[in-house]
C-alpha cells in the first residue's frame, strides 16, 4: 500500500490486547513565514498524553544526535485516525519521519519496507517498549521486510521468522540502518539478528525446585499428580506450616513441557505486559502468586486500554492463590469466567478485548481462622459458626469449579528427619503426567480440547462411561455427601484422569473411590 502523504511516511504499529495493528506515520512539513509563524509540531490521530508529549522528546533527541530539527510547522498524522494510539513506541517512527521529510534520509519519499518502534531518550538512545513480539508477527503478516526495534526488545522480535530484525541502540544508528535498508544495495545492509527457536526451547526444563525436596505429604503429592495429569483445579487445605506453598511452587516442574506454539502465545502476553526483558522466548510454564489484596482488575486485567492480568500471565501455567478465603469475594467471583472459558473478555466504551487465560488453579487455605481445626497436636479455638463463616467466604459456584479438594496435614517429625527415604523426583512424576496427557490428546483429537478437565457434558457421557459397580459406588457417595450434579461430573473427570495415569481404558471402582476422596469440602466437614 502506497503512502499518500505530501512529504514523508513511515510505518509503525499499535498493540491492542495481545495483537497489533499497523499505523501509518505521515509527516507534513510547511515552511514557517517568520516569527509569527514559529516552528511547531502538531500530532493528530487520537494520540494519548504519552504520544503528545513525544514532541519534546523527539526535538531533543534529534538535536542531541547531531541532526538539525527543522524550523517548520509540522503535522504528524497517525493513521487510521479513528483508533486511539497510546504509549511512547511512536517516538522513533515519528523522528524518522521528521528527518526523512527534512532530507536526512536522502531522496526517499517514505520508508515502505521498514517498520519502526521505540521510545527515545533525550540524548537519542532508543529505549524498550511493550508488545514487540505481536508487532513482529503483524509485520510478517503484512509482508513488511524489516523491523527496527530497541536492543532490549530484539530477542523477542527475532523469534518470529520471515521478518528481518535490526536492533538499534540510538537514533543515529536507526537512521543509518533505515538508509541502508531502503537503498536497495544488498552490500550496504547490516546483518539482521537471528535466533534459533529450537535452541531456546532446549532450556525449558531447568527448574530451581523439585518435588524430591518435599518430605512426606504423599497423599497431597498424589493429588497434585492427578491434577497435573488432567489439568484439574485443586484446593489444598491444611494448617500453617504443612507445606501447601512448597507443594504448589513445584507444580510447574511436573506439568508437560511447553511446545513452541504455546511458548510463542505465552511470550506475546508477557511482551504486551512488558515482562520479557532480553529473554526472547518464555520457555517455562509460569507460576503466578498474587497477594490476597489484589484488585479484580489486577487479577483479570484492565485499564483504559486493557492490559493482561494475573490470570492471563498464568496462561499455560499455574495461578496460585494462597489463603484463598482472605481474597475479596468480588475478586474471587471474577475467576468464574476464565475458569469456565479459558479466556477473559474486557469491554470498554471504545473497544472489547479478549485475553487467553487457560491456567491451572492451585489454591490453599487453612481449615479454620486459627488454622488448627482437627489438628492432633494443636488446639483449635474457633467455634463451629466461625469455621462455617470462614469457609463460606468461598462461594459455591467457585468451589464447584475446583475439581480436587485435598487435606494437607502437618508433617510428622519422623518424615522430616534425615533417616526418612528420599522422595520421588519431579522428573519421575512428570513422565507419568506426560504419558497421561498423551492419551488424552489422542482421545480428544478433533474435539477442540486437550485435557480431561476441559470435558463438557457431551464428552463426559462419551468418554466417562462406568459399569454397574462404579455406578452404585457413585450413587452411595451422592446420597452420603449430598453432591451436586456438577460435583458428580467433576468426580467422573478426575476418575478418567486416574485411569489415564494407570494406562487403563475403563474407569474402575478404585478410580471412583479415589476421586470421591478428593472432595473434602463436600463431606460433612465442619460441624
Amino acid at each position: 500500500m502506497e503512502c499518500l502523504t505530501i512529504l514523508f511516511c513511515t510505518r509503525s504499529a499499535a498493540v491492542y490486547g495481545i495483537d497489533a495493528d499497523l499505523v501509518e506515520v505521515e509527516v507534513d512539513l510547511v515552511p514557517s513565514r517568520g516569527e509569527s509563524d514559529a516552528a511547531s509540531v502538531t500530532i493528530v490521530g487520537l494520540p494519548d498524553l504519552a504520544v503528545r508529549e513525544s514532541r519534546e522528546r523527539i526535538r531533543a533527541a534529534i538535536n542531541n544526535s547531531g541532526f538539525f530539527f527543522p524550523f517548520n510547522r509540522m503535522t504528524v498524522n497517525l493513521a487510521p485516525a479513528d483508533v486511539r494510539k497510546e504509549g511512547a513506541s511512536f517516538d522513533l517512527p515519528i523522528a524518522l519521519g521528521i528527518l526523512g521529510a527534512n532530507g536526512d534520509l536522502g531522496d526517499l519519499a517514505g520508508l515502505e519496507k521498514v517498520l519502526a518502534v521505540g521510545e527515545l531518550a533525550l540524548d537519542g538512545r532508543v529505549r524498550p517498549v511493550r508488545g514487540v513480539l505481536p508487532i513482529a508477527m503483524r509485520a510478517r503478516q503484512a509482508r513488511i521486510e524489516h523491523l527496527l526495534v530497541p536492543e532490549e526488545n530484539a530477542a523477542e522480535a527475532a523469534v518470529v521468522t520471515g521478518v528481518n530484525v535490526y536492533p538499534v541502540a540510538d537514533l543515529r544508528r536507526a537512521v543509518e540502518t533505515a538508509r541502508a535498508l531502503e537503498s536497495g544495495d544488498a552490500n550496504r545492509r547490516p546483518t539482521p539478528l537471528r535466533l534459533d527457536p529450537q535452541a531456546l526451547m532446549a532450556h525449558k526444563d531447568e527448574y530451581a525446585v523439585d518435588f524430591r525436596e518435599v518430605r512426606g505429604q504423599h497423599a497431597a503429592k498424589r493429588a497434585l499428580e492427578v491434577a497435573s495429569a488432567g489439568a484439574h483445579n485443586i484446593l489444598l487445605i491444611g494448617p500453617p506450616g504443612s507445606g501447601k506453598t512448597m507443594l504448589a511452587k513445584r507444580v510447574p516442574t511436573i506439568l508437560p513441557p511447553l511446545e513452541f506454539e504455546a511458548a510463542l502465545e505465552l511470550t506475546k502476553i508477557y511482551s504486551v505486559a512488558g515482562l520479557t526483558g532480553r529473554i526472547g522466548l518464555v520457555t517455562q510454564r509460569p507460576f503466578r502468586s498474587p497477594h490476597h489484596t489484589i484488585s479484580d482488575a489486577g487479577l483479570i486485567g484492565g485499564g483504559a486500554v486493557p492490559r493482561p492480568g494475573e490470570v492471563s500471565l498464568a496462561h499455560h501455567g499455574v495461578l496460585f492463590l494462597d489463603e484463598l478465603p482472605e481474597f475479596d469475594r468480588s475478586v474471587l467471583e471474577v475467576l468464574r469466567q476464565p475458569l469456565e472459558d479459558q479466556k477473559v473478555t474486557i469491554s470498554r466504551a471504545a473497544m472489547s478485548l479478549t485475553f487467553p487465560a487457560s491456567f491451572m488453579l492451585v489454591a490453599a487455605m487453612n481449615p479454620c481462622p486459627c488454622g488448627f481445626w482437627n489438628d492432633p497436636t494443636r488446639e483449635c479455638r474457633c467455634t463451629p459458626l466461625q469455621i462455617r463463616r470462614y469457609v463460606g467466604r468461598i462461594s459455591g459456584p467457585l468451589l464447584d469449579r475446583i475439581d480436587i479438594h485435598i487435606d494437607v496435614p502437618a508433617v510428622k517429625f519422623k518424615e522430616l528427619t534425615g533417616d526418612a527415604p528420599m522422595a520421588e523426583s519431579s522428573a519421575d512424576i512428570r513422565a507419568r503426567v506426560v504419558a497421561a496427557r498423551a492419551r488424552q490428546r489422542a482421545r480428544f483429537q478433533g474435539e477442540g480440547i486437550f485435557a480431561n478437565a476441559q470435558m463438557q457434558p457431551r464428552h463426559i457421557r462419551r468418554f466417562c462411561r462406568i459399569d454397574a459397580e462404579c455406578e452404585r459406588m457413585l450413587e452411595n457417595a451422592v446420597a452420603r455427601l449430598g453432591l451436586s450434579a456438577r460435583a458428580i461430573d467433576r468426580i467422573l473427570k478426575v476418575s478418567r484422569t486416574i485411569a489415564d495415569l494407570e494406562g487403563t481404558s475403563e474407569i474402575r471402582p478404585a478410580h471412583i473411590a479415589e476421586a470421591v476422596g478428593y472432595r473434602s469440602l463436600d463431606r460433612v466437614y465442619w460441624t
